[in-house]
């Protein structure tokens, strides 16, 4: 009797070394995975980086991290040194490795995601203030609303008053280009968070001018270009299926009717 109880706690004992040794195997295997896998140190993002951004701001965005070798590209980075004056040349999001491609000089900086140009249109360009531009969140494939507004001379009836009206719908963007935001102080890296990742533009307050390209015809091309050589221009998301009221012509009197 003393003997079968001997050896079942033996077996209860064996049974618990086991259990640890393997818990202790099946923590470490990810390691040895890694190290078998000869691991390098790359940039890998940690909060989303709106394209535009400076260097010396993406630097708050990023840190070193150990990958597997094999899932390194030739060009992802280790460093940003070299790379002073350069920014974001689109939209950086969270766990992807910043790699050389990612960072051009501001000049060559457009918004990725260009479209074509419709049969039979043409394309204009003109450059915004970002309260102009929906809060400058516009992005190619877009439609707007193209509104001209004119201090005088806008009615012959009325000559000296100020006039506004949509006078363009729903016109394509086929590109926008932004200038390079402002690089700001090094921030702490904040604590991790279960919120969904927003985009910063979202609630950041923007800066700089944005050079807006669209599709129209010939007429309201010559629209625009008027508008933006002697009047101004305001531009409202204007989707497809967006109501269309007609183009009345807006002054004093009618902005409290």
């Amino acid at each position: 009797m003393k003997s079968r109880l001997l050896a079942g706690v033996a077996a209860v004992l064996l049974a618990i070394i086991g259990a640890v040794l393997m818990f202790t195997y099946a923590q470490g295997a990810d390691q040895r995975a890694i190290q078998n896998l000869e691991p390098v140190g790359v940039l890998v993002v940690k909060q989303a980086v709106p394209a535009g951004t400076p260097v010396e701001a993406i630097k708050a965005s990023v840190a070193l991290e150990e990958l597997p070798g094999t899932s390194v590209t030739e060009s992802s980075l280790k460093t940003l040194d070299g790379a002073t004056g350069k920014v974001a040349a689109v939209d950086l999001v969270p766990g992807e490795q910043l790699v050389s491609e990612r960072l051009v000089a501001p000049e060559e900086l457009k918004v990725s995601g260009s479209v074509k140009v419709p049969a039979g249109l043409q394309e204009v360009s003109f450059q915004l203030e970002p309260q102009r531009v929906v809060g400058g969140r516009l992005t190619p494939g877009d439609h707007v609303g193209v509104f001209i507004s004119m201090k005088e001379g806008g009615l012959e009836a009325n000559a000296d008053k100020e006039t506004t009206q949509l006078a363009i719908h729903k016109a394509l963007v086929t590109a926008v280009q932004r200038a390079p935001e402002a690089a700001v102080a090094a921030q702490p890296e904040p604590a991790p968070s279960t919120e969904p990742t927003t985009d910063p533009r979202d609630s950041t307050l923007p800066s700089g001018s944005l050079m807006l390209t669209v599709a129209v015809n010939d007429v309201d091309a010559a629209k625009i270009i008027f508008a933006a050589e002697f009047a101004t221009i305001w531009l409202t998301r204007e989707p497809l299926d967006a109501q269309v009221s007609g183009a009345e012509i807006m002054q004093r009197p009618e902005v409290y009717k």
